[in-house]
């Protein structure tokens, strides 16, 4: 296949760090929709880390008491249909499966609601582990770590056209990046993929822990999910920018192998 002149040219002057840039700049996308989560009535109710609703499936292999105590706790949270939905700045709530109430303030969403209508208190453990579990700075420092490789990044020289001392033609020369730039972009890029390692192993387990906890403590009166669309965006934040920090080591990695054998 023929390509044009103009996509020859242009394909010479994409360098291997825009495709960082556009793998790092995925990455800030998906961990910026994950901590948005929860946040607004909209799709973002879709993003939660832990869901916990009530449910009137008592588990049959109980004791006496605390088969007693299930059914205690199901006398006195009624016919209560509510569901809570938790994400790292907002809480989001649904009576009856009705319509989403969001808000980062769960005092407020728990006097919107009633108390009536929660009888187990559902807002109030939703919040306490939003507050207690939940840690968005690991991934807000990722975020700025992401975005600091790509400015970074940005930097590095591109094509340029010198003639050639020999010949007298032109050519196009791309010279090295500076390499305090490129050891700060790197090591960047790699803090990035390690902190966003820890939140998500943090957010993964801490989920599964609470939710199990939820569980047990209301004796099968309390339903809990892990937010399936939240542990996937913590998850491929963290390969993506991984991706980035093999491909900026990479970059590093090659230039002193040149310069060695220049020097050689």
């Amino acid at each position: 296949m023929i390509i044009p002149p103009i996509f020859r040219r242009l394909r010479s002057f994409v360098a291997f760090e825009h495709a960082i840039i556009l793998v790092q700049t995925a990455s800030i996308i998906v961990t910026s929709i994950l901590l948005a989560g929860c946040s607004s009535y909209s799709p973002m109710t879709n993003v939660y880390v832990l869901e916990i609703s009530y449910t009137n499936s008592t588990p049959s292999d109980l004791s006496p008491v605390v088969k007693k105590l299930s059914e205690t706790l199901n006398e006195y949270k009624g016919a209560s249909q509510l569901e809570v939905r938790v994400g790292y700045f907002g809480t989001c709530v649904r009576r009856a499966g009705v319509f989403w109430f969001c808000s980062a303030d769960a005092k407020g969403l728990a006097q919107q609601i009633g108390s009536e209508n929660d009888p187990l208190n559902l807002i109030g453990m939703a919040s306490k582990f939003k507050d207690d579990v939940l840690f968005s700075g690991l991934l807000l420092m990722a975020v700025i770590l992401a975005f600091f490789t790509c400015c970074l990044l940005a930097t590095f020289p591109g094509w340029h056209e010198e003639r050639d001392a020999g010949t007298g033609s032109e050519v196009d020369v791309k010279p090295f990046p500076s390499r305090p730039v490129l050891e700060v972009s790197s090591t960047s890029a790699v803090v990035a993929a390690l902190l966003c390692l820890v939140a998500s192993l943090w957010q993964h387990v801490g989920s599964v822990g609470a939710a199990t906890m939820s569980e047990t403590a209301n004796y099968g009166n309390v339903k809990a999910e892990i937010g399936t669309s939240a542990v996937v965006m913590g998850w491929v934040s963290f390969s993506l920018m991984t991706i980035s920090a093999i491909g900026v080591v990479c970059i590093m990695v090659s230039i002193r192998v040149l310069d060695r054998l220049t020097d050689d």
